[in-house]
């Protein structure tokens, strides 16, 4: 049988899941006796959290609302969680929530055991990109606390990655991009800068001597990390082909499908949109993907992107 400390959090966890539990279920889940679970319930009343007890064939539990809140517990896994959400929302959000993740995550930090919070405080994640519906692999925690306890103390990574071993970086930066987690590191075996995707990483151990840190192309990891998702090339971080167009839809349908550009309302029906793109056939493409009339405004050379691009079609489609 686990301690009470830890069955009194698995307990809390169930009951957290969903609306009502009935005792013998929870019992053959905790693999405990149904005294247990009434005893561990008022446990859980004591230091405040509202269990109401449900009526029925079985009896059961409920968790409500309070209108304190109690004390918190959160397992090692939901630790890292709010810590990596609480650092990625103070990144994306506006200055005045940013500062409010900032103050939570202070405040979670403190009541942290003290193990743990060594551990936690090494977590140092940068949203380069807002957030995706797009289904990444998932990323285990244990694996984002060792690289991020590599990162801080700059010691060398060593890692099987795909189907090629024994691979050799120094950390740099842990990103989130486009739904999916990403280390920024300096590559020992091809001495350039490289981006790993960290569901495909194995870590080995033990880590290998510690470093000295490098300066990023283009000064920061969202500038760096830019240029090279968007294969331009160009560590500006700005796209090598940038152009403006007119587009006949209210500006929050135009929002909803587009990931990165300026959206600019002109009336309720029509939007100015600026737009990047590694080429200008590619940046005519993907004005044309929203399904409705467009007007240049400029440059030139979008505007004669869009006319060999009209020329295409109509040549595909005639034939």
């Amino acid at each position: 049988m686990p301690k009470t400390s830890a069955r009194l959090l698995a307990l809390l966890s169930l009951l957290q899941t969903r609306r009502d539990w009935s005792g013998s279920v929870l019992a053959e889940r905790l693999d405990i006796s149904l005294r247990t679970v009434r005893r561990d319930v008022d446990r859980l009343r004591e230091l405040g959290y509202p269990i109401a007890a449900v009526k029925g064939p079985e009896g059961g539990y409920r968790l409500g609302a309070g209108t304190e809140l109690p004390p918190l517990l959160f397992d090692d896994e939901q630790a890292v969680a709010l810590t990596v959400a609480l650092q990625i929302a103070g990144g994306t959000l506006g200055r005045d929530l940013a500062e409010g993740a900032e103050r939570a995550l202070t405040t979670i930090r403190q009541v942290m055991p003290s193990r743990l919070r060594h551990r936690v405080d090494a977590l140092d994640i940068t949203a380069v990109e807002r957030p995706t519906t797009r289904t990444g692999k998932s990323v285990g925690s244990e694996t984002l606390l060792s690289i991020s306890s590599a990162l801080k103390a700059r010691e060398v990574l060593r890692f099987d990655y795909g189907e090629k071993l024994s691979r050799r970086a120094e950390p740099h930066h842990v990103i989130t991009w486009d739904g999916r987690w990403y280390l920024v590191a300096w590559d020992l075996d091809r001495a350039d800068w490289r981006t790993f995707r960290i569901d495909r990483m194995r870590l080995r151990i033990p880590n290998g001597p510690r470093f000295l840190s490098r300066t990023l192309p283009g000064g920061d990891v969202a500038t760096y990390v830019t240029s090279v998702f968007r294969g331009s090339g160009d560590t500006s971080g700005r796209w090598p082909c940038q152009g403006t167009v007119i587009v006949e839809l209210p500006a929050e349908v135009v929002a909803r499908y587009t990931r990165e550009g300026l959206i600019e309302p002109l009336t309720p029906d029509r939007c100015r949109l600026t737009l990047g793109s590694w080429s200008w056939p590619g940046l005519a493409a993907a004005v044309a993907r929203y399904d409705a009339d467009i007007e240049v405004v400029g440059p030139p050379e979008l505007a004669g992107a869009c006319a060999d691009l009209a020329r295409r079609f109509e040549r595909a489609a005639g034939r």
